[in-house]
């Protein structure tokens, strides 16, 4: 599938926007640490009252709708996939340790500024000058006049690409039912919207580093460029306009806006239409995982992906979705604030570009003489801060879909294990998937397996 500048190859999508059903339901599994009574909002929007608490944004079209209509992605008829297995751990206060990243953090008392003209000005943090190969694009990738005013329309009347062509073959083998590692090979290979290094992007991986160490070992960014044409292929733009939709602090309870559903919505709909996806749907199907029509699938990963639960005992205060694509600040063990969650390149490379994220270098294997990344790697493991803050070790596959890493993680969730040991291209890969009770993925990356 190929997507030109001018975002020809849209459609518009007929039927209703499957709204209906209560409230989304509130979870409590207390499974992290406690959040952070500060809210680190450098990149969300905000509106808080006099007394700090959290407002949903009110937008330009004034609809005033601050409930959630679609029940965290459920109808009505909604029925829970069946065939999760349960797993070992509980991904609990005492299983789960910050995604990969069971050490220590910075410690420091820095602080990010609160939204423009709340600034804390006793704070030192200040944000990281962008490099000027990367800021001379940042205005490129914002979304144009015309994709704004389409994504603000009910997700039902908006336009969405074609569907994969017939010619692409999205049926599971035999051996891809029995085997997640042949069905994750096979993501891979349909992901024809991945991007290629050296073409669509050009990383600098700089110098390396161990784990423990935590000087900041690059001055330079990760990213030195990236076509803006990029951010105008469908996917890509309706999965950027996802990414401002949250507030970082897991001590605050999120409240959606009418508007931000429907991106939701419209985002699972466009993907539905690529090849990981349709693949996923036809695998999940065959496994009887999912039963039902289109629909019942798309609910299925609204609701698996952006329902929000009680993460820091505070509801509602974060989703799947928020914690692996866009990232979040929890409270740590030893009572200091820390970065969990972010394992998205689209979502690192945004934030490196505005300076609210500080590239530190990449961690080198534990092994000698083991390949070291170069411009051209798409798995990698580095060491950044956020916001102010430290992640020691964090690993993101490079210029891939967001299709792909919808379908990969969900896929793993369904019909794998905490552990997936898979082979993705030249990768060796285990996909690790914190599952959050029986039906909720907690966390979900990459590790590049030595």
């Amino acid at each position: 599938m190929s997507y030109n500048e001018d975002d020809q190859g849209w459609q518009t999508v007929g039927g209703g926007d499957g709204d209906g059903g209560n409230r989304r339901n509130r979870r409590n599994d207390n499974d992290e640490e406690g959040g952070n009574e500060n809210v680190w909002n450098n990149n969300r929007r905000r509106n808080d009252d006099d007394e700090g608490h959290y407002r949903p944004p009110r937008r330009d079209d004034n609809e005033g709708e601050t409930g959630n209509a679609w029940s965290g992605g459920r109808t009505d008829n909604y029925e829970e996939p069946a065939g999760r297995r349960p797993q070992s751990g509980s991904y609990g206060r005492q299983d789960y340790q910050a995604d990969e990243e069971a050490w220590p953090s910075l410690g420091d008392d820095e602080r990010p500024p609160r939204r423009q003209g709340r600034a804390d000005e006793a704070s030192s943090w200040r944000p990281q000058e962008p490099v000027q190969q990367l800021h001379s694009h940042t205005q490129e990738h914002q979304l144009t006049e015309e994709l704004r005013h389409n994504f603000k329309l009910p997700a039902s009347e908006q336009q969405y690409a074609e569907s994969v062509s017939s010619d692409v073959n999205t049926d599971p083998s035999n051996d891809e039912l029995e085997d997640v590692a042949a069905a994750c090979a096979k993501l891979w290979e349909l992901d024809i919207n991945r991007l290629t290094p050296g073409t669509d992007y050009e990383i600098d991986c700089g110098e390396g580093k161990k784990m423990y160490q935590r000087e900041d070992m690059e001055e330079n960014a990760l990213f030195r460029h990236l076509d803006p044409s990029v951010f105008r292929r469908p996917t890509y733009a309706r999965f950027v306009a996802l990414l401002d939709n949250y507030n970082a602090s897991m001590s605050v309870s999120e409240r959606k806006s009418r508007e931000e559903e429907q991106e939701e919505e419209a985002f699972v709909e466009e993907i539905s239409r690529t090849a990981p996806i349709q693949y996923l749907k036809k695998y999940l199907s065959s496994k009887g995982i999912v039963r039902g029509g289109d629909e019942q699938f798309k609910n299925m990963l609204r609701n698996l992906w952006f329902k929000m639960f009680d993460r820091s005992g505070t509801d509602d205060s974060s989703s799947a979705f928020e914690h692996v694509f866009v990232g979040e600040i929890k409270r740590g063990r030893d009572n200091s604030d820390e970065v969990s969650g972010l394992h998205n390149w689209i979502q690192f490379y945004l934030e490196e570009a505005k300076g609210t994220l500080d590239y530190q270098g990449f961690i080198l294997p534990r092994r000698r003489g083991d390949e070291l990344p170069d411009s051209q790697s798409q798995l990698l493991t580095v060491q950044f801060k956020w916001n102010g803050f430290l992640k020691p070790l964090s690993s993101t596959l490079v210029g891939v879909s967001p299709e792909f890493e919808m379908a990969l993680y969900t896929l793993c969730f369904y019909g794998g294990q905490e552990d997936n040991h898979v082979q993705l291209g030249p990768y060796s890969v285990n996909i690790k998937v914190y599952p959050l009770g029986r039906n909720g993925i907690g966390s979900a990356f990459p590790i590049a397996e030595e």
